[in-house]
C-alpha cells in the first residue's frame, strides 16, 4: 500500500467539522471496573491533537457480550482527559436522541465519548460495508457528522459496523494511529531497508508460519529467524528429534499439522530460514543448555534459545537495516529463559528501522524501558499478524475504496 492508497487527517480540511472518530480503547480492567493499563488510550491523544480546532465524537468498544469486563465507557473518558489535557464528555448512548442531541450541542473543541459501541448487538456482525452502512446506527449518526475516520487498526480485520460502515456514507481517511500503523508495516513486508530480517516466536505457531511464508514468498524479508514454539515446529519439520515432552505440547495446543506446513516452508526457502542450533531446556525452572543435536526422546521442554543462537541471531539483526520481531523467544516470564527475548529485544534497537509486531513481546519491551528506541510497536494483536501476514483488513480496504470515491467525486 502507497501512501496514495488512503486518506489522512491532511487531506480534508477539519477544522468547525463534526468528526466521527472510531478509536481503539479496549484495555484490560479489574473486578473493580478500573483500567489497568492505558497504553492504547495514549496513543490516540496525537490524532485528538490534531483534531483540536474541530467537534470529536468517538466511538469505541471495551471487550465482548459475556465477558466480565464488557462494561460502559465512562472510565475510558476519564482517563482519556487526563492525557488530553481537557475534558472527553462520556455519552450513556450510542444514537439515541440523547447522542444526537449532544452531538447537535458540541463546539469547536469539544470531544465526547459515545457509549460501548458492542451494546448495540449489529455492531459485532461480520458483515459487508454496504450492509452496515444499512443499519439504525450509521443511519441515525451519520446526517450528524462531517467525516468519518478510523483511527483503530486493532479491531479493522473485523468487518464491523463501526468499523466500516460509516466508510460507505461519508468521506472517510485514517487517523494518526491508523496511518503510521500502515506505513510502518509497509516497510516490514515490502522490506525497506535492507537488509530486512523478521524474528518470529511465540506460541502461536499458525500466525507466525503465515507471516513467514508472505514475507518470504513476496522477498519483503531478506532472512526469517525462528525461536519459540514455532523454531520447535521447524526443528520437528527439519529431521531433529525435539523430545516427546515438546512433541506433545506443540499437539496440545492444535498444532501438529503445522509441522507438514513448516516442512513445506523449508523446502522452498530454506537458505533464508534461521533455526536455532543450541537451545536452553527447563530443568526445574533451572536454565540447561545443549546443542540441538543432542535433543532426545526423553529431553526435558525447551523454553528458550540457547548462547550460540543468541549470538549468532543478534549478529544478523544488529547488522539489518530493517528488523520485525513479533513473539517471544522464549518462556520469557521465567527469569532464566527470558536470556533470548531481551537480547533479541536488545540488538533490534540498533538496526536504522524496528518494528515490534505486538502481544507479549511488546511486554517485554516495556519491561525492559525501550519502548522509546523502537521506530513503531503495533496497536494490534490480531490485525498486525493478519496484516503482516499479507491478508485484506476489512477496514484497511474499506478507507482505499472511500479514498477512490472521494477523489471521483472531487473531479466532478
Amino acid at each position: 500500500m502507497t501512501s496514495r492508497d488512503f486518506l489522512t487527517i491532511d487531506d480534508f480540511d477539519i477544522d468547525g467539522k463534526t468528526i466521527l472518530l472510531r478509536v481503539d480503547l479496549n484495555s484490560p480492567m479489574d473486578p473493580d471496573g478500573n483500567i489497568l493499563d492505558d497504553m492504547r488510550i495514549k496513543s490516540h491523544i496525537a490524532t485528538l491533537k490534531d483534531l483540536e480546532n474541530a467537534k470529536v465524537v468517538l466511538l469505541a468498544h471495551q471487550s465482548r457480550p459475556g465477558k466480565k469486563d464488557f462494561t460502559v465507557m465512562k472510565p475510558h473518558a476519564f482517563l482519556m482527559s487526563k492525557h488530553l489535557g481537557r475534558e472527553v464528555r462520556y455519552v450513556d448512548d450510542i444514537f439515541g436522541t440523547f447522542a444526537k442531541t449532544q452531538i447537535a450541542s458540541m463546539e469547536d473543541g469539544d470531544v465526547i465519548m459515545l457509549e460501548n459501541v458492542r451494546f448495540y448487538s449489529e455492531e459485532s456482525l461480520e458483515r459487508t460495508a454496504a450492509d452496515h452502512a444499512n443499519t439504525y446506527m450509521v443511519k441515525k449518526l451519520a446526517p450528524f457528522v462531517d467525516i468519518f475516520l478510523n483511527d483503530a487498526f486493532a479491531v479493522s480485520h473485523r468487518s464491523h459496523l463501526s468499523v466500516v460502515g460509516f466508510t460507505e456514507v461519508l468521506p472517510t481517511g485514517a487517523g494518526r494511529v491508523m496511518e503510521k500503523e500502515l506505513m510502518s508495516l509497509d516497510r516490514g513486508i515490502k522490506g525497506g531497508e535492507r537488509p530486512c530480517i523478521f524474528v518470529l516466536g511465540g506460541a502461536k505457531v499458525d500466525d507466525s508460519l503465515k507471516v513467514a511464508e508472505n514475507v518470504l514468498a513476496s522477498g519483503g524479508a531478506d532472512r526469517v529467524l525462528l525461536t519459540g514454539v514455532v523454531a520447535n515446529v521447524a526443528l520437528a519439520a527439519s529431521g531433529v528429534e525435539i523430545g516427546t515432552a515438546n512433541l506433545e505440547f506443540i499437539k496440545s495446543q492444535g498444532y501438529e499439522d503445522q509441522i507438514h506446513k513448516a516442512e513445506n516452508m523449508l523446502a522452498k526457502f530454506g537458505d533464508r530460514i534461521g533455526l536455532p542450533k543450541d537451545v536452553a531446556l527447563n530443568d526445574g525452572k533451572k536454565r540447561t543448555e545443549v546443542q540441538v543435536s543432542e535433543l532426545r526422546p526423553d529431553s526435558l521442554p525447551i523454553n528458550d534459545i540457547g548462547l550460540e543462537t543468541i549470538v549468532e541471531f543478534t549478529n544478523e539483526i544488529e547488522n539489518a537495516k530493517t528488523v520485525v520481531l513479533n513473539g517471544p523467544a522464549g518462556v520469557s516470564e521465567i527469569d532464566d529463559f527470558a536470556l533470548g527475548t531481551h537480547e533479541i529485544i536488545k540488538a533490534a534497537v540498533k538496526s536504522e528501522f524496528s518494528i515490534i509486531g505486538g502481544g507479549h513481546i511488546s511486554a517485554e519491551v516495556a519491561h525492559l524501558g525501550l519502548e522509546h528506541r523502537f521506530s513503531h510497536i503495533s496497536t494490534g494483536g490480531g490485525a498486525c499478524i493478519d496484516y503482516l501476514a499479507g491478508e485484506k483488513l476489512p477496514g484497511v480496504e474499506a478507507l482505499k475504496v472511500a479514498a477512490k470515491k472521494y477523489q471521483e467525486a472531487k473531479k466532478l
